[in-house]
C-alpha cells in the first residue's frame, strides 16, 4: 500500500489492523501479511487500490520546516502546510532541508515520482542563492568545473550572477543531479557561505508567485512535462 503511494507505512499497518483491508475478498488484520503485487487484489474502504486517484501538486515550502512525515525531534514538518487540506496521504518528491524553501513536489504516484528523482531521468533542478561574498567570473566558472567534498565531486550545470550589493550576491544555480545539501556543499568548498536557498524551478514547472506555505494542483501538461528527460548540450 505504501510502495503504491496510498499512504505510509505506518498508516497502512493501522488501516490493516482496523480491518478496513481485504486481500482477494478476505479482511487481512496482519501488516505482515505476504503479498505478490499485482497478483492478488487488494481493496481498502471497497475501493481497489489500483482505482486510489493519483494526484501531484506543488508547495512552496517555507524555511524551517523539515521535509519528513514525522520528526523525532518534534520540529514542525512540511505537513503542516497541507493541514485541513482533506487531501489523501502525499510523499514528497525530493526533499528541501530545513533551511532551504521553494519549490517542493508531493505526490501519491510512485511511478511518477521515481522517474522525477531519478538522476538519469530526472528534471534539472533552479535554486536562488543568496551568499555571503562578491563573486567574480572565475568562481562562477569553478563551480561549474567542481570541487571534490567529502569523497564526491560536486558541481553545477551551470552558474550565473543574478544581482549584488556591497557585502554580498545572489547566484543562480542549476542543478542536473540530486545529493544530500550538494549546494551548501558545493558552496562550502570554496569558502562561500549560504544566507538563503531557495528552489525556483524543477524543469519547466517554475514556483512563479506562489505565496509561501500555499500549494496547488499540477495539470496534465505539468504533470507530464516533468517526466521528459532533460537535454545537456
Amino acid at each position: 500500500m505504501s510502495k503504491q503511494g496510498l499512504c505510509s507505512r505506518s498508516e497502512a499497518a493501522r488501516w490493516i489492523q482496523a480491518g478496513r483491508v481485504e486481500v482477494d475478498g478476505r479482511v487481512v488484520r496482519d501488516p505482515e501479511f505476504p503479498i505478490v503485487q499485482g497478483r492478488q487484489r487488494i481493496v481498502v474502504d471497497g475501493r481497489d487500490l489500483d482505482q486510489a486517484p493519483r494526484i501531484h501538486l506543488m508547495l512552496n515550502k517555507p524555511r524551517g520546516l523539515v521535509t519528513s512525515t514525522q520528526d523525532e525531534r518534534g520540529r514542525d514538518t512540511v505537513y503542516r502546510c497541507l493541514d485541513g487540506s482533506g487531501l489523501p496521504w502525499l510523499a514528497p518528491v525530493g526533499r528541501l532541508d530545513k533551511a532551504s524553501e521553494g519549490l517542493l513536489l508531493f505526490s501519491n504516484d510512485p511511478a511518477w515520482a521515481a522517474l522525477i528523482t531519478d538522476p538519469q531521468t530526472g528534471p534539472d533542478k533552479t535554486y536562488h542563492v543568496q551568499v555571503d561574498t562578491l563573486p567574480e567570473q572565475a568562481l562562477l566558472a569553478a563551480l561549474v568545473a567542481g570541487v571534490e567534498a567529502e569523497g564526491e565531486w560536486l558541481r553545477a550545470s551551470s552558474a550565473r550572477l543574478l544581482r549584488s550589493g556591497e557585502r554580498n550576491a545572489w547566484l543562480e544555480i542549476v542543478l542536473d543531479e540530486g545529493r544530500n545539501r550538494q549546494i551548501r556543499r558545493l558552496l562550502d568548498g570554496f569558502d562561500i557561505g549560504v544566507l538563503r536557498l531557495v528552489r525556483v524551478g524543477i524543469g519547466s514547472l517554475q514556483l512563479g508567485e506562489l505565496g509561501k506555505g500555499q500549494w496547488r494542483h499540477l495539470n496534465d501538461a505539468e504533470v507530464g512535462a516533468l517526466t521528459v528527460p532533460p537535454v545537456h548540450l
